[in-house]
């Protein structure tokens, strides 16, 4: 991961100093933005690889940020958040959030998590001539690029992945462990079984008609989600 540049959003001197380091001292270039408005300066005029966002800033939040990068960019985005409670987690997935991790925090897990989104990020982006195709979406491997019929739809990376492993598996009933598991590279034991529902569910809202009586990606209650195209 060396020479992989990283915004850390964060106003609390406390935790810069420490985290700072340890991203450096692994090789990763890192600058660090305080508030909302330098968070979009530092965007602006520069290219990233990670965007690690502390959800209360002194004029708004990590949430706020993420909404409007998400507007043209799917950079990987982790949020840090002082709370573990559901609706937070919630929030910041459903924003357009790659992951979260709660503090306290210990440096080694941030670490490890930033590492293998960036391993997913990679994968996601490595060339193949394949294009994935089924029921009016249509995924280009090359570019990754997806469409609903002749319309572009802009894709988180783990909406992105999520997808790709749907369209290769037409007709298959996917348990929930598994997708956990291909979504983070076989550590999906530690991820909360709620945020899966919460990528179903915002990528439904972007390739289903109805998102409410969803056609295409179907919950079979009790095993998992099934792709219901050919």
């Amino acid at each position: 991961m060396k020479d992989k540049k990283i915004l850390y959003v964060e106003d609390d001197l406390s935790l810069i100093e420490g985290l700072k380091y340890t991203l450096e001292k692994n090789g990763f270039l890192v600058d660090n933005a305080r508030t909302v408005m330098e968070t979009y300066q530092f965007f602006r005029a520069g290219q990233y690889d990670l965007l690690l966002l502390d959800v209360t800033l002194p004029d708004g939040t990590g949430f706020d940020i993420c909404k409007e990068v998400r507007k043209t960019s799917a950079v990987p985005i982790i949020f840090l958040t002082a709370s573990d409670e559901e609706i937070s987690i919630v929030k910041g997935l459903d924003m357009g959030g790659d992951d979260y991790i709660t503090k306290p925090f210990k440096l080694g897990e941030v670490l490890s998590r930033i590492n293998a989104l960036l391993r997913r990020s990679g994968q996601q982006f490595h060339k193949s001539d394949t294009i994935l195709e089924s029921d009016g979406i249509r995924i280009d491997l090359s570019e990754r690029i997806c469409w609903k019929g002749e319309t572009e739809i802009p894709l988180t990376l783990v909406e992105y992945k999520l997808l790709c492993l749907f369209l290769k598996n037409p007709g298959r009933i996917l348990p929930r462990e598994l997708i956990l598991d291909r979504l983070w590279d076989g550590n999906g034991s530690y991820v909360d079984d709620n945020t899966l529902s919460v990528y179903i569910r915002r990528l439904r809202r972007k390739i289903e008609d109805d998102p409410n009586s969803p056609t295409k990606l179907l919950t079979e209650i009790g095993f998992g989600y099934k792709w219901a195209g050919e």
